[in-house]
Order: C-alpha cells, then sequence, then structure tokens
C-alpha cells in the first residue's frame, strides 16, 4: 500500500515498514477513528510499539512509521475539530 501524508511523502508500506510496523499500522488506522483524542492515540501508539507483533516485544519506530503516525494524529485532530464543528450526534 502506498500512503502519501499531507507533506506529500509517500511511503510504500511493503518495502519500507518492517511486518511488525505495518501489524501496528494496521491497528493506528483503526484508532484513528476511534481515539478520543491525539493523546489517546499517541498512548496507543506507544503501547503497540512496547508490546511489539503478538506481544514479541518492544519495536523500533523507523523514520517512515513515525512519519505516518505523526501524519494520523493530524487526521485525529481534523476529526476531532470537525466533530466540534457539527456538533455530533446525541443519543
Amino acid at each position: 500500500m502506498i500512503f502519501t501524508t499531507k507533506n506529500a511523502e509517500s511511503f510504500d508500506t511493503e518495502k519500507d515498514l518492517t511486518a511488525p510496523e505495518r501489524h501496528i499500522l494496521q491497528k493506528l488506522f483503526l484508532w484513528k477513528s476511534m481515539a478520543s483524542s491525539i493523546e489517546e492515540f499517541r498512548k496507543k501508539k506507544e503501547e503497540a510499539l512496547r508490546k511489539g507483533w503478538n506481544n514479541s516485544g518492544p519495536i523500533p519506530e523507523g523514520k517512515a512509521l513515525r512519519s505516518i503516525t505523526e501524519d494520523l494524529e493530524q487526521k485525529v485532530g481534523d476529526r476531532l475539530r470537525e466533530g466540534k464543528k457539527g456538533g455530533g450526534l446525541s443519543p
């Protein structure tokens, strides 16, 4: 998969990320839409890096993963700001 950031950086996840980093990125794609704050998203990222793939231990965060996750953080912030503007759905 090719991932392009808002800063126009492109990454080929098959070539630029390790298998454990791709696994973490898959989780972070889900958390991008579920996190209630950027801090929660960062906490989930750090937790995933610390636990590793299938609890295999810490995974170092490479430059590509760092750039991608910074972009995802911006998207979390954008989503949260848009939700406040629109008022969101109430139960």
